[in-house]
């Protein structure tokens, strides 16, 4: 569940200090089966890179059953992936913590071009503008 603080920028001097809002997820034995059968993960926005990210890899090779927690897993450049293989996101503010999150997945010199590409082309950023597929 997308907590309102998603939106909130990033006012630390350090990443380090900013503390992260917690979201509640649910991840159904359904999917969990899924990610076990898979060969690429492919997370459909950010609260779900976060809740698959966040839950303990033994999940996906235990007997499969609903989950349901919550997460103040705060994803910055640096962060090694050990769930998802690509996203599917919006193009986010400048200094929040969603554009951290997706430059720690892609590096943040291609994420800026993409944010370069879009900007050029006119597309539509923030929560109800257009999306990108990164791999």
């Amino acid at each position: 569940h997308t907590g309102l603080a998603t939106f909130r920028p990033v006012w630390t001097e350090k990443l380090e200090d900013h503390k992260m809002h917690s979201e509640q997820y649910e991840i159904p034995k359904e999917t969990i089966e899924a990610i076990e059968k898979a060969n690429r993960v492919i997370a459909v926005g950010t609260t779900v890179v976060r809740a698959l990210e966040t839950v303990d890899q033994g999940v996906f090779t235990a007997e499969p059953k609903d989950i349901q927690g919550e997460t103040s897993l705060f994803i910055y450049p640096g962060y090694q992936f050990k769930t998802i293989d690509a996203m599917i996101t919006n193009f986010h503010w400048p200094k929040s913590t969603l554009i951290m999150l997706v430059s720690a997945f892609a590096g943040r010199d291609f994420i800026m071009q993409a944010y370069q590409e879009a900007m050029k082309f006119h597309y539509r950023f923030f929560s109800f503008g257009d999306a990108m597929l990164i791999i």
